[in-house]
């Protein structure tokens, strides 16, 4: 299992649920978001990316915590919303 650094953003695939909305933690635009992502899917957008994802499938997020859809550990090579739309484009 993976851990979190100072070197590193946290990725929950709530960021990109087309069915949630911004003030429940949706953190981009509709037209960059899907249907229901999986940390897999994030996983693979942000390796194509080359930002050496880590998956921690048992994590949750704190607006969610009744629901374990886990989270994405990334390197940080920019501002958290650039890496955001980064990985929206390859998903």
């Amino acid at each position: 299992m993976g851990y979190r650094s100072d070197d590193q953003f946290i990725i929950y695939p709530i960021y990109f649920d087309k069915q949630i909305s911004r003030c429940n933690g949706r953190r981009l635009p509709l037209k960059s978001c899907i249907d229901k992502p999986t940390v897999e899917q994030i996983a693979n957008a942000a390796k194509s990316l080359g930002l050496k994802p880590v998956i921690e499938k048992e994590r949750m997020h704190s607006s969610r915590s009744w629901k374990k859809e886990g989270r994405v550990l990334i390197s940080k090579t920019a501002s958290k919303q650039t890496v955001l739309h980064q990985i929206s484009k390859r998903m």
